[in-house]
């Protein structure tokens, strides 16, 4: 397996999540996903979806270990929330 550059421009990487995701995770979601966590890896299209972040990503690592990952959130415009203040 030859090593990816790391994509760099956010842009970039933002077209590259999203190909990645439709062609490969989108289609597969099932109404019962919504919520979990996608570990997506941007080199291969494999992925694994599960409730817990990090088993999904420690699933994905150990099939893909050179894999470049990127979480999602099924169902949500993002894949955590940062809360500041009080």
């Amino acid at each position: 397996m030859t090593a990816v550059e790391p994509i760099q421009d956010p842009d970039a990487l933002a077209r590259r999540v999203a190909e990645v995701f439709d062609r490969r995770v989108k289609s597969v979601l099932r109404p019962e996903d919504d919520g979990k966590y996608i570990a997506l890896d941007l080199s291969s299209g494999e992925y694994e979806v599960d409730t817990d972040d990090y088993a999904a990503v420690a699933r994905l690592r150990s099939r893909c270990p050179h894999a470049d990952i990127w979480i999602e959130r099924a169902g949500q415009p993002t894949a955590y929330k940062i809360r500041c203040g009080r």
